[in-house]
């Protein structure tokens, strides 16, 4: 009943005629199964090694080289919310005239999400979602070792732990399609949107697998919000078992994914908060960058 009402989002009315119980019966189940669910949610939704999960593939191994301390990728997605009328000016972010919330998530080079934090504001900047979340003590966010980072888009600010592309320049997947890269900015933002954009194929595997992200039931805001998770660690489990699903295969295989909602959704990321961040650790950062671009323009002139 759970599965029927998270995957294929059927209403409580529909669930009763399917299963043949009372609406009672769905909402106790339901809720059980949703609180077992959190539980089950930290369990599978967490980083299991600093070192990433293997991947046998050439064009792989070709990333990771580029970018050998890579631990995963960082990113925030839109999921339709629904919220009382007096609160809809803060959920209705981006332009976009629905309601949303701003869920942060981390996932591994295999489309495992090590890290989810749910339920900010759609107006929320995705560099503000951050920085609270990474400042705030009972988040558990799980903060890489020095050597270390996480791969993200050009919204958030290039600082230890965090590389981003260079602002101002070709980034997308989608706009390497008819010129290549020519200056070193822009072979750098096109290796780093190849690799960057496993995060991108797995919102896609998550959000064609469970329609409800799309649009949400009226429950509760918090159950909203475990809603989400529930959606996140079922997702996890799959990928985890090697299940041959797919989702998967399709997703693993279409590395074009979501270009154009790529663009939409980081259309905003000139409004990067830098406070909080110490200048030695963006200069450490911003350094690193420019010696990797120093160098695959090297090798691409040799």
């Amino acid at each position: 009943m759970f599965l029927t009402i998270v995957a294929h989002n059927e209403r409580f009315r529909m669930v009763k005629r399917r299963f043949q119980h009372s609406m009672k019966t769905i909402h106790n189940c339901f809720h059980e199964v949703l609180g077992g669910m959190m539980e089950f949610a930290r369990e599978v939704v967490g980083p299991t090694s600093f070192d990433g999960t293997p991947n046998t593939s050439e064009r792989f191994r070709r990333l990771k080289e580029i970018f050998p301390g890579a631990i995963g990728a960082l990113d925030g997605t839109l999921i339709h919310a629904v919220v009382p009328s007096d609160q809809q000016a803060r959920y209705r972010g981006r332009g976009r005239g629905e309601c949303y919330q701003n869920v942060l998530e981390i996932c591994d080079f295999n489309m495992i999400f090590t890290f989810v934090w749910a339920g900010w504001e759609g107006i929320a900047h995705d560099s503000r979602v951050l920085r609270e979340v990474v400042f705030n003590p009972t988040s558990g966010f799980p903060f890489p070792p020095s050597n270390k980072y996480y791969l993200c888009d050009a919204a958030y600010t290039c600082t230890l732990g965090f590389m981003t592309p260079y602002r101002s320049t070709r980034y997308w997947l989608a706009d390497f399609r008819r010129r290549r890269a020519l200056t070193k900015e822009e072979m750098f933002n096109h290796a780093h949107a190849q690799l960057r954009n496993v995060i991108e194929r797995a919102y896609g595997v998550l959000k064609a697998r469970f329609p409800i992200l799309k649009q949400m039931v009226p429950y509760p805001f918090q159950v909203q919000k475990d809603v989400v998770i529930a959606c996140f660690a079922i997702h996890n489990f799959i990928r985890k078992c090697n299940i041959q699903d797919q989702l998967f295969m399709e997703y693993d295989e279409n590395t074009m994914f979501a270009a154009a909602e790529e663009q939409q959704e980081g259309s905003n990321e000139i409004e990067v908060d830098e406070m909080q961040w110490s200048s030695q650790d963006n200069e450490y950062m911003t350094n690193l960058r420019d010696q990797i671009a120093n160098q695959l323009s090297s090798n691409a002139s040799n």
